[in-house]
């Protein structure tokens, strides 16, 4: 269109190109341009000395304006309905102004729609080995997972918390680690303050340490928490990963839990 417009505006006023000339010039093909002028939606105006019909400016920006209607999927029929519309050249310029643009409304409004399916798709997409490493760095190690599944593989909290993670997305890892350090952070405020791992401070990180493994990974009872408790301080690398949060936080981490599960079993 914009082409067919440029021509337009550097022909001489009397200059006339025939259908041939008009196909290879504008990118129209002569059978277009013949249905155009058997349903009178485009005639040439002119006739040469020899008798060929004979395109004038005029019946080009007649053309250019078609062509606007028709990228914008209108149909012929609406287009000539559009082009019988009194008016002059500035007022269908404006129409044409009025439909591209709302076209282009609608172009975005896709584009937004389809922007918001693909984030939807990604975000539930289940989140990678590279994922994990990104979001937990030095906690995550495959050698230490390949040594778990084989220590715990055959227990029904490591089957329960294969199932329930399988599905998990990065945004689901990231919403964990935010949670997990929550906890730490309890603890170590508990810890710094100088508060006994008995109390209510620390006894309530304990139970959100539960809660947390619970909600995410298996079912854990205050019993079966001792045991990871217990490990904390047995275990050299997950003592080495509350000593680099605070030093001494293993230990009262592990007895913090036990005094939690000996206060929910004094309640019972």
């Amino acid at each position: 269109m914009t082409a067919i417009r440029e021509t337009v505006a550097v022909l001489d006023k009397d200059e006339m190109l025939t259908v041939g000339q008009v196909a290879e010039i504008f990118g129209v093909t002569v059978r277009t341009l013949h249905h155009y002028d058997e349903i009178g939606l485009l005639s040439p105006s002119e006739r040469s000395y020899a008798g060929y019909r004979l395109y004038t400016p005029g019946d080009l920006e007649r053309l250019a304006t078609i062509v606007t209607y028709r990228r914008l999927d209108l149909s012929l029929d609406e287009v000539a309905a559009l082009l019988r519309g009194d008016g002059s050249a500035v007022e269908h310029l404006r129409r044409q102004r009025d439909a591209v643009m709302h076209k282009v409304e609608e172009l975005h409004g896709l584009v937004d729609a389809i922007d918001r399916a693909l984030e939807r798709e990604m975000n539930e997409q289940a989140a990678t080995h590279e994922d994990l490493k990104e979001i937990f760095g030095d906690g995550f190690s495959d050698e230490y997972q390949s040594e778990a599944q084989e220590r715990w593989g055959e227990t029904d909290a490591w089957k329960q918390s294969a199932k329930r993670t399988k599905g998990y997305t990065k945004a689901d890892w990231e919403k964990i680690k935010a949670e997990g350090d929550a906890v730490n952070e309890a603890f170590v405020a508990a810890l710094e303050a100088g508060l006994p791992a008995t109390s209510a401070e620390a006894m309530d990180a304990a139970e959100a340490h539960r809660v947390q493994i619970e909600t995410w990974f298996y079912d854990l009872d205050h019993d079966f928490q001792r045991n990871l408790a217990d490990m904390y301080v047995a275990d050299p690398r997950f003592t080495k990963t509350y000593e680099d949060i605070a030093p001494g936080l293993a230990q009262y981490v592990r007895d913090a839990i036990h005094a939690n599960a000996d206060r929910h079993a004094g309640a019972s």
